[in-house]
């Protein structure tokens, strides 16, 4: 009889994590389901609906007749992805939880936990997702270190392991395993890789797992839910109240409890006003001060900048720069290394289309990316995930943003008015 590999499976309690468990069973493995706990409270209707997923989780385990673990990752998910979210709120940027979560928790603790403590082979997710492995590829991997330098020395010969869309390029998941190690990647499998969300359905319905089934998708923060998100995050920053602005004017629109509460692109809600406006800037480190003269008085004041439609030109820049850009193959691709620039696409929002654009590589590891069009509501605090045909590269921390066309336009407004001289006096 062969050697039997263990494979640890992250299960949540959703359709997706209990049918990567079914599958990785009908292998031929042996499977061990372990359900996190990383937040600690009840939802807004005073259910802890940890307790239930928990519950539903360990049930699909039982159904399934292998071992159930809980384990617990809340002062974890604290310290490293919700205090993190908090400061970067308050900096004015709009963060991803679901990113951080997965590279913080699910493919850090998560991991080290089953291979360490379990003694697992391999883990197993429920994310759409593949990779360049073949199963029995990931049962040969032994831990890399990681670099100690900002990139490897090109000599060294490397095998690094890709990260590929999924079959099913709607529910397609590797925006947010972009920043995952490539040391965890080595040794995950994602039973789910080839199949579409509808067949996985039709694999859960065909095993009994309707009590799975009939649970709705998740769409809130990560492991915290669905909840109002002003009454929520006011419930851990102190409200710091300030003034909506209109950037054609700087006419004073309204109030608002705190900047981290709202987003670039989304509609604030004035009072008394009959048109929508849409917020265009919350932070002036990339506005143009002479080209906004009351764009200085936003940070002594706490303006929000404001615009009256929903694709104003304030809305629309096509170049951003991220932080260190983290490569799922740990190295930037050869062409990048070589000429400094890649062709290549481009989402910062999961699902978005993909748009082509240019990337540049800095020294410092930083990249800018220079959009073929202009995109609405480029955001700080989100991340620039890159793709070269179905991989998926990496991503940054957006952390600057180029110039709006709105700033564009007024340039190029006063250029011209420059180039026609004073008018004639009479």
């Amino acid at each position: 009889m062969g050697f039997i590999r263990h494979v640890v499976c992250a299960i949540s309690g959703g359709v997706d994590s209990s049918v990567a468990a079914l599958l990785l069973k009908r292998r031929g493995y042996s499977v061990t389901g372990v359900f996190m706990k990383n937040w600690d409270s009840l939802d807004e209707r005073g259910t802890c609906t940890t307790e239930r997923d928990c519950e539903d989780a360990y049930r699909v385990c039982q159904a399934l007749d292998i071992p159930f673990h809980q384990v617990s990752y809340v002062k974890e998910y604290w310290h490293e992805v919700f205090s993190y979210l908090l400061k970067e709120y308050e900096k004015g940027r709009t963060p991803n939880p679901d990113i951080l979560c997965n590279k913080h928790i699910k493919f850090n603790y998560f991991h080290k936990y089953a291979i360490n403590t379990l003694g697992a082979d391999a883990i197993a997710t429920g994310h759409y997702a593949r990779t360049s492995q073949e199963d029995e590829e990931v049962f040969q991997q032994t831990h890399a270190p990681p670099p100690t330098t900002l990139f490897r020395d090109r000599f060294e010969i490397r095998h690094p392991v890709r990260l590929y869309k999924g079959a099913d390029l709607l529910k397609d998941q590797t925006f947010f395993l972009s920043q995952i190690s490539q040391d965890a990647l080595r040794r995950t499998l994602f039973p789910l890789a080839g199949l579409t969300k509808e067949f996985v359905k039709k694999i859960a319905a065909e095993a009994g797992f309707h009590h799975v089934l009939k649970k709705r998708e998740s769409m809130g923060i990560c492991f915290i839910g669905e909840r109002n998100f002003d009454k929520f995050i006011l419930e851990y920053l102190e409200p710091k109240p300030g003034n909506y602005v209109s950037i054609e004017d700087g006419t004073i629109m309204g109030k608002h409890k705190g900047w981290f509460t709202l987003t670039l692109g989304q509609r604030a809600r004035i009072g008394g006003q009959r048109d929508a406006w849409f917020v265009v800037d919350k932070d002036i480190t990339t506005g143009d001060v002479e080209m906004f003269p009351f764009i200085y008085f936003l940070r002594l004041l706490n303006f929000l900048v404001q615009a009256p439609t929903t694709n104003h030109p304030a809305l629309f820049r096509d170049t951003v720069r991220t932080d260190r850009f983290h490569w799922i193959a740990v190295d930037p691709p050869p062409e990048l290394v070589r000429t400094q620039m890649m062709e290549c696409h481009f989402r910062f929002i999961h699902q978005m289309p993909l748009t082509p654009c240019t990337v540049t590589l800095n020294m410092d590891g930083t990249v800018w990316i220079s959009l073929y069009h202009q995109i609405r509501a480029l955001t700080p605090g989100q991340y620039a995930v890159l793709y070269k045909g179905d991989e998926c590269l990496g991503s940054g921390k957006i952390i600057q943003l180029g110039p709006s066309e709105y700033t564009l336009q007024q340039g190029r407004a006063r250029l011209k008015k420059e180039q026609r001289g004073p008018e004639p006096t009479s």
